[in-house]
């Protein structure tokens, strides 16, 4: 496994699902996991998990989806910790809503939460990177980013794009701070979020029709790819967007 000892690695949507599963996984390597999400109950379910495996976490409720917060997470996590080696930007919403049904509001707070907090945190945190000679971004897209669509999520699919867009750039930018970013892409994992879709079964069937694997993914399947491409193993890999779908075929 990759030692992480002592780095501290700032993970936004980390209350559960995969934003949960890559913190524990840093803490158990050693990592101090700066834990971000808007739900405390969540959160505080996290950091619960990791102390009691004798892991170190602190929670930091901050909405990554404005500018001001986003200055109050980074601020505070410098306070209490001095740097930021590893960010994980984690976070998203995915309001289910066809092009002609969905709320103004949604839109903008999928956009808002997807693409804009991404852009914070690297801006951000990625200024005491470079203070501090270097670090790793990890942004947690999707393989509805990709060439696939995703029936009536219009919204989440185009900032799921932006962001590997978003990505690329930042890797560009970056690179002359030693700063690496990279962009993991999971098809269907087993999350609260999809719950309410694995719950049909004629869904589910067309999904497992198209895994190769014959399986949907779980959050443990992203985890690994997420600690190798922070570790030194991945240190010539940047600007990557890279699929966790078990071989799902791309149109």
């Amino acid at each position: 496994m990759h030692d992480f000892t002592d780095q501290v690695v700032l993970i936004t949507g980390s209350g559960r699902g995969i934003g949960r599963a890559i913190a524990e996984a840093f803490a158990a390597q050693g990592a101090i996991v700066a834990l971000n999400d808007i739900n405390p109950i969540n959160l505080d379910e996290t950091i619960h998990h990791i102390t009691a495996s004798g892991g170190r976490a602190r929670g930091y409720v901050f909405d990554v989806a404005k500018r001001m917060p986003v200055q109050g997470l980074v601020t505070q996590v410098l306070d209490d910790w001095s740097r930021i080696d590893i960010l994980v930007n984690n976070a998203a919403v995915e309001p289910h809503a066809s092009i002609l049904e969905m709320d103004e509001w949604d839109f903008h707070r999928t956009l808002d939460v997807n693409l804009a907090g991404p852009f914070f945190t690297m801006q951000l945190a990625g200024r005491a990177m470079q203070a501090q000679g270097g670090g790793v971004i990890i942004n947690i897209g999707s393989i509805a980013g990709r060439a696939h669509g995703l029936h009536n999520r219009a919204a989440y699919v185009a900032s799921k794009m932006g962001l590997i867009g978003l990505t690329r750039e930042a890797a560009r930018e970056f690179a002359a701070y030693n700063i690496r970013v990279n962009a993991v892409c999971p098809g269907v994992i087993e999350t609260d979020m999809t719950a309410p879709l694995r719950q049909d079964a004629a869904i589910q069937h067309k999904w497992l029709e198209d895994i190769p694997q014959g399986r949907l993914g779980t959050p443990a399947d992203v985890v690994g790819l997420v600690l190798f491409l922070c570790s030194p193993a991945a240190a010539y890999l940047t600007g990557q967007a890279i699929n966790v779908d078990g071989g799902k075929v791309m149109c």
